[in-house]
Order: C-alpha cells, then sequence, then structure tokens
C-alpha cells in the first residue's frame, strides 16, 4: 500500500469537467492549482472585509453578487473591490447564470494572474457538484494491489499475495453477474469520514490479467454491464495459502479490520484450499456484511440460542 501526496487539483481539470468558458484566456488554466475543496461566496467581503477571510478557496459569483455589484456600487467603486479581492492569490473566481464579466474586471485578473470562469448554471446548484468534484480531487489517496468487485451492491476489495488467485476469483464472480471495478491495483480515495471509494487507473480499466492466458477485456467479453468505474470499499478478503496448523475463525463473533488511509475496514482472512469456490464464498460474504448493516448477525443469533438452550437446560 502506498499513500500518494495531495498537489492539489489543477482548474484546467476542473473546467474541463463542469464545461467551464474561460474569460481570461490570455491565463493559462493549467498553472492554477486549488488545494481546499471548499468554496466561497463574497459577501462581506464587497464591503471590505477580509477578516478570517480564506484565499485559497475557489470565489463563487451568483445572482446577488453580481446584482449588488452593478447596482450599488459605482464603476470605480467596483474596480477598487477587484483589486482588493485579487490582491489575494485565490486560485479562481467562477461567475454563474452566464453573467458577463466587465472588462475591468477581466483586466484586473488578468493582471494578477487569476482566471475568470463562466457557467450558465444556477449557483446553488453548479456550488454542490463543483464541492464533490474537488472532494473527489483532492482526496487523500493510496493504491493497493488487490481486485475490486462490485457484489449484489456491497464494494468487495479482494487483496492476498500475487499469484493466489484474486483475478481468477474476480473474473469468476463477473460470469456470475457481478461488476469488475480495478484489477491489479486499486487507487482508493478518502471522500468522506469514512467511506472509500476506489476506481481503476486509466491504463488498466476494466481488463484483467489471467496468469498463462493474458490480458482479459471484461467489458468487451462480457458486455458493459458488468464493469464499473467506480464503487465504495465496504469489506475485504484477504486471500492466503491454506495452514494446518493455523486456526481460523470459524464463528464470526469479533470482527476484523484492515486499515486503509486511517479508516477500518471489516476484513476477512480466507485460506485457499482445492475444491473451494471463491466466488460462492465472496457473494454469500456480500450477503452477510449487507445482513449485518441491517442489525442482523446470524453468530449472535446462533450465541442467543446456544444460551438459551442453557439457561432451558438449567431450569429444569
Amino acid at each position: 500500500m502506498s499513500e500518494k501526496k495531495i498537489d492539489g487539483a489543477n482548474i484546467s481539470v476542473i473546467a474541463e469537467r463542469l464545461g467551464l468558458k474561460n474569460c481570461t484566456p490570455l491565463l493559462n488554466l493549467e498553472e492554477s492549482v486549488v488545494y481546499v475543496p471548499d468554496i466561497n461566496r463574497p459577501a462581506l467581503q464587497l464591503e471590505g472585509f477580509y477578516e478570517h477571510f480564506d484565499e485559497k478557496r475557489i470565489e463563487l459569483i451568483g445572482m446577488v453578487e453580481y446584482a449588488y455589484l452593478h447596482s450599488k456600487k459605482t464603476k470605480q467603486e467596483r474596480a477598487a473591490i477587484y483589486e482588493k479581492l485579487l490582491s489575494f492569490q485565490i486560485p479562481a473566481v467562477i461567475i454563474c447564470r452566464n453573467l458577463e464579466p466587465e472588462e475591468q474586471f477581466i483586466a484586473a485578473a488578468t493582471k494578477a494572474g487569476t482566471p475568470i470562469l463562466q457557467t450558465g448554471r444556477a449557483t446553488s446548484e453548479f456550488m454542490a457538484e463543483l464541492i464533490s468534484i474537488l472532494t473527489f480531487e483532492l482526496a487523500p489517496t493510496t493504491t493497493i494491489h488487490g481486485v475490486l468487485v462490485d457484489v449484489y451492491g456491497e464494494g468487495l476489495l479482494i487483496t492476498g499475495e500475487s499469484g493466489i488467485g484474486k483475478s481468477e476469483a474476480a473474473l469468476e464472480l463477473v460470469r456470475r453477474g457481478h461488476r469488475l471495478v480495478a484489477d491489479d491495483v486499486v487507487e482508493i480515495r478518502k471522500i468522506g469520514k469514512d467511506r472509500l471509494l476506489g476506481t481503476a487507473s486509466a491504463v488498466t480499466r476494466h481488463l484483467i490479467e489471467l496468469r498463462g492466458i493474458g490480458i482479459i477485456d471484461v467489458k468487451s467479453l462480457f458486455g458493459v454491464e458488468c464493469v464499473k468505474d467506480n464503487q465504495t470499499i465496504d469489506f475485504v478478503i484477504k486471500l492466503e495459502d491454506w495452514k494446518r496448523e493455523t486456526e481460523y475463525d470459524r464463528m464470526g463473533l469479533v470482527d476484523e479490520f484492515m486499515e486503509i488511509l486511517g479508516t477500518n475496514v471489516v476484513c476477512h482472512s480466507l485460506p485457499i484450499r482445492p475444491g473451494r469456490n471463491l466466488a460462492v464464498i465472496c457473494e454469500t460474504a456480500a450477503v452477510n456484511h449487507r445482513q449485518k448493516k441491517m442489525g442482523y448477525n446470524a453468530a449472535e443469533e446462533l450465541t442467543r440460542r446456544v444460551m438459551d438452550n442453557i439457561n432451558k437446560a438449567s431450569r429444569h
């Protein structure tokens, strides 16, 4: 497992994903970078109050801010506001509802090296999507050697030593109607307090490597319904060679965990032995995990029944 340092999100990437127009064509968007996923709508700043102002955030101008500037401020006052706002090294300014930035704003932004972007979308709707994209792009990231499959809606991460059968298990799951997310290298982002999102790299997306056969294109062979671009990681199955002297958990009363980016994910150690159907075991583990999330634990139910029988016997 190797964790990547967050280098920021490039404004050019954000503009491309959201279809934004660059109103400052003399500026290269690839040179502008944002490092925080939060957004700011300047309000008090338009009146000169900059205490606690976070200049690392993208500034979003909507109908209210635009109308206030153009109805309550003179051209000279707006020029002073633009100069003050752009004196901070803010990553970008985005104007919503196709509102046109005036020439003095564009000139000041170009001089300051701050790109002004434009969208036709409503401010609140656009803001929600922008925050979502920034959260994804700026999330702490790590890579894990393994396979990620969507099994009955549960994100199953299969890990284990190279050559132990992870890809073969994933292929059998795909043949049984489940969806492949990533094989060999899984890129994982922490996009919430306890939410891990796994994706494949652009190079290996939808591909599986089978030793002795080569590269398999799952999307071409089995159809688009058998692949998925990303999936929340819900639990882990760690494949390992069967060792007679090792005691394996047979009840499942106590969960084991694997730490990924500071988040504990339920992890089951599964010993590999001839005759074990890995695909069926993975399917059962996925359904069982969902049951536990819904409040039912079969191991606890068995314990309760045993205790009830003991209590009944003791009364007689």
